[in-house]
């Protein structure tokens, strides 16, 4: 049996922002296996990006759906019209991240409580909530779950500031998902992916030095790519990861090896 044959999977991945987002990565490495997808946005603008992007795809049986993760009401809709139209998930794909822009630069000591409320609740704590309305849905399947994550997580970068704090709770939340859901059938783990030019990335003060610096320093000489870690999470998603649970895969060229 190919364990990468996901036809008659379901995958609900968050987070599409546009064609550069590691979401969209993911969703087409999962796609081009077969895996029916359900996408999510927030707001008509993404709507309408979802919509050009998987009908230039090919995906006529993508299902997009509104999921504001701070908003349960909202949520709680989303994945009641998940279960009336796939009627089960097998896998699902974090990729939600979000702090104020002037929390991205400057003094990490300067950030408001607001900031910081709003950077963990998107980028962390949504993962909690997601994953509570995913598991019904994924009992008795050997479901899977990943989340993306980035090295400041676990060192300091400068300006990543409150988003360094927001990884790091994420990637705790995954382990503590990962003991959790395990007597499930469910498996829970994390991409530390590498600096790419996203939507999101491009808010983090001074980020345009950030990729030619990790290019020169990574053991394989280049910034790591949305097929990388498409690829990645596609091994952590399907059956070839089966025996991998709560861990933290870097996917950046081997970068974080690297002494300074």
């Amino acid at each position: 049996m190919d364990v990468l044959d996901l036809a008659g999977r379901n995958a609900l991945v968050l987070g599409v922002a546009n064609h550069r987002s590691i979401a969209w990565g993911i969703a087409r490495e999962l796609s081009a296996r077969g895996a029916r997808l359900v996408l999510t946005y927030q707001g008509d603008r993404f709507k309408g990006t979802l919509e050009k992007l998987t009908s230039e795809a090919g995906m006529k049986d993508a299902v997009l759906l509104p999921c504001d993760v701070t908003d349960d009401a909202q949520m709680d809709t989303c994945f009641d019209a998940i279960r009336q139209s796939v009627g089960h998930l097998d896998m699902m794909a974090h990729c939600v991240a979000f702090a104020n822009r002037e929390d991205l630069e400057g003094n990490f000591r300067d950030t408001s409580r607001e900031g910081w409320r709003i950077a963990l609740e998107v980028s962390a704590y949504s993962l909690l909530s997601l994953a509570k309305r995913a598991v019904p849905l994924m009992e008795g399947r050997a479901g899977s779950m990943i989340a993306l994550s980035y090295l400041a997580a676990d060192r300091a970068v400068p300006n990543y500031n409150v988003m360094g704090s927001a990884k790091a709770a994420l990637e705790q939340i995954v382990r503590q998902l990962a003991l959790e859901l395990g007597p499930l059938g469910i498996r829970v783990n994390c991409i530390s992916a590498g600096p790419i030019a996203t939507l999101s990335a491009r808010g983090i003060g001074g980020f345009s030095t950030i990729l030619p610096a990790a290019a020169e320093k990574a053991p394989l000489k280049r910034n790591v790519t949305l097929e990388d870690i498409g690829r990645s999470a596609l091994f952590l998603l399907s059956e070839q990861a089966s025996g991998v649970t709560g861990e933290t895969l870097y996917v950046d060229c081997g970068y974080n090896i690297v002494g300074a």
